[in-house]
């Protein structure tokens, strides 16, 4: 028993050296590639089983005969170990190095494409990771890509669209300044129009800059959407009849909802004005209000003639008229814009698609608790 307790005593003061001595290594050769360390690692076991078996030799008085054919033995356990350690890393520095490659592609601005060898499970996880990073880095940049187009759209509509009531009001002002306007009041009457007009402009992109901002202040009340759709229909019969067109509003179910009823008022307005401007005399835009298992679906019909399939996917864009049944033509490609903000502050959604003879846009809202 003694001389067993010798035995492992000396195997571990070798051993222990030996590992004391790389993990010194190691530590030097820290920032340098896996395969030095693989090999520093296999040397240390091998260095560490000969240190061993040399103590316990010298402490046993092996004959230089048994001495030599165990420094043998150990000798070559060591160039095989030290062989696959060198193999192993060179390839895992490999299926690194092509990793490294691959990833490169994000500051490109491309896709990531996993390498087709095979890896460790680490690197294959690590694999997958930089693949999910890439999906969201890809729709990231393309959003960020139709932000921009949608921000160089509105400033060229706003900047269009303010200088034509600029222009009128400064032709008009010069012309009452030099006295040369044959009808001063109605050339007042015009200008006070322009101004309201560019009110309500300035009004739609202070109400989009809050939108997306995320600061859009809310005033939610338990409200019914029939009081609301009432008001809205009351507020547009009059460019209804301007226009000649029929609003209806036969089906409207009396809905409570959670809502602020001042925002909740112009979504209903600008909906409606857009489907009045975009439907031709004598036409017909109704309104209506149900219950569905998303929750409460308020949707406004017009007679435009339809929207392009592939016009339909930008037509809530802010500042975009792709088509004649997009916005009013006096109008800054605010509106439907306004509308999709409010609604999803409100954790509601907005849809539009096409019907025989028009378009069908529908907002989706969370019924209020009973």
């Amino acid at each position: 028993m003694r001389d067993t307790l010798l035995i492992a005593l000396y195997a571990f003061a070798g051993a222990a050296a030996s590992g004391l001595t790389g993990a010194g290594v190691l530590r030097l050769i820290r920032r340098r590639s896996l395969t030095a360390s693989l090999t520093v690692v296999a040397a240390v076991g091998v260095v560490a089983m000969l240190a061993g078996t040399l103590a316990v030799a010298w402490a046993m008085f092996l004959s230089p005969h048994d001495l030599t054919v165990v420094t043998t033995v150990v000798a070559m356990a060591a160039v095989v170990s030290l062989a696959t350690a060198l193999l192993l890393g060179r390839w895992v520095v490999a299926r690194s190095h092509e990793l490294a490659i691959a990833a490169r592609s994000f500051g490109d601005g491309g896709a990531f494409q996993a390498p087709v060898e095979p890896a460790t499970a680490e690197l294959d996880t690590l694999s997958r990771e930089l693949a999910a990073t890439s999906a969201r880095l890809a729709e990231s940049r393309e959003r960020e890509r139709a932000l921009e187009t949608s921000r160089r759209e509105l400033v060229a509509w706003i900047s269009h669209d303010l200088r034509t009531p600029l222009a009128g009001l400064r032709a008009m002002s010069e012309a009452l300044e030099d006295g040369v306007a044959a009808d001063p009041d109605r050339y007042l009457k015009q200008m006070r129009t322009e101004v309201e007009r560019l009110n309500d402009m300035v009004g739609d992109l202070f109400e989009l800059s809050r939108i997306h901002a995320g600061t859009l202040p809310l005033t939610l009340a338990r409200i019914s959407l029939y009081d609301l759709v009432g008001d809205a229909l009351a507020g547009a019969d009059p460019l209804a009849r301007e226009y000649g067109v029929r609003l209806v509003g036969g089906r409207i179910e009396p809905v409570p909802v959670e809502v602020d009823g001042k925002e909740m008022s112009r979504v209903l307005g600008n909906l409606l004005v857009n489907a009045i401007r975009r439907t031709p005399a004598d036409g017909t835009v109704a309104i209506a209000v149900e219950r569905s298992a998303e929750g409460v679906v308020l949707s406004v019909t017009d007679g435009c003639g339809g929207i392009p399939d592939e016009d339909l996917p930008r037509v809530f864009d802010t500042g975009w008229r792709g088509t004649h049944a997009r916005t009013p033509p006096a109008g800054a490609g605010l509106g439907l814009a306004i509308v999709r903000g409010i609604v999803e502050a409100h954790s509601g959604r907005t849809t539009v698609r096409n019907i025989p003879g028009g378009c069908r846009f529908e907002v989706v809202l969370p019924a209020a608790a009973s």
